[in-house]
C-alpha cells in the first residue's frame, strides 16, 4: 500500500469478492502493521494512530460486513478520509476502553474536555492535540465520549525531531481527574515517523 497517498479513492478499493477471497490474510496484515500504532495510557486511555493503510482497511470491512455497495462507499470515504495525515501531522483515534456499562459511564461523567489535555512532548517541546472540528466529544453536561479523534500538528522542525534518533517522546493526558504520561517506544516513533513526507 503506497505509503505516500493521503485519500483514498474508489479506485483504491477492492471489489468485495477479491476482498472476500483475501480478507483472512489483510486483516492478519493490518493487525500486524497497527501493532507499533497502537499506545495504552493509564488503565482505559488507548491510542490507534491512523494512517492510510488503517484507514483503507476500515472502509473495506466496512463495506464487508455491511455491503451497502457504492452508497456507503461515499459515506464512508468522506468519514474516514480526513482521519488520514497529511504528512505534517499524526492522527490518533483515541478510545475510552471500560468493559462494566456503570463504571464506563461513572468516569465519562468526570472527564469532560479530556481531549483538550492530551499532548505529546518531543524532547522538551509540547504539541498540544487538536480534537477533530466537525465532532463535538464533550456534551453540553460536560460528559465526554469514549472515541474521540485528535490530531497534533507538526512544524517541519518538530518533525526532525521526531524522526531523529536521538529525541525523547512522550504521550500523556493532563486532566485533573484523569493524568497520565507515557514514552514512546522506538517501534512506535518508527513506526509514526513514516506518517510524515
Amino acid at each position: 500500500m503506497p505509503r505516500e497517498k493521503k485519500i483514498i479513492q474508489k479506485d483504491d478499493i477492492m471489489p468485495l469478492d477479491v476482498y472476500t477471497e483475501k480478507r483472512i490474510e489483510l486483516r492478519k496484515n493490518i493487525v500486524d502493521f497497527k501493532k507499533n500504532r497502537i499506545v495504552s495510557l493509564g488503565p482505559y486511555a488507548i491510542f490507534y494512530f491512523e494512517s492510510y493503510e488503517t484507514m483503507l482497511a476500515q472502509i473495506q470491512e466496512m463495506l464487508y460486513i455491511e455491503k451497502g455497495g457504492y452508497e456507503q462507499l461515499k459515506d464512508e470515504l468522506s468519514t474516514y478520509n480526513p482521519l488520514i495525515p497529511n504528512g505534517k501531522e499524526l492522527i490518533a483515534t483515541l478510545m475510552f476502553e471500560i468493559d462494566n456499562p456503570i463504571s464506563r459511564a461513572a468516569f465519562l461523567s468526570k472527564v469532560g474536555g479530556i481531549e483538550e489535555t492530551v499532548y505529546l512532548r518531543v524532547n522538551d517541546e509540547i504539541i498540544k492535540a487538536v480534537p477533530r472540528e466537525d465532532v463535538d466529544r464533550t456534551s453540553t453536561w460536560d460528559k465526554a465520549s469514549s472515541v474521540q479523534f485528535i490530531h497534533f500538528n507538526f512544524t517541519e522542525d518538530l518533525i526532525k525531531k521526531f524522526q531523529s534518533n536521538g529525541s525523547e517522546i512522550e504521550l500523556g493526558i493532563d486532566h485533573k481527574e484523569y493524568s497520565h504520561a507515557k514514552k514512546l517506544s522506538k517501534e512506535n516513533i518508527f513506526s509514526l515517523a513514516t506518517d510524515f513526507n
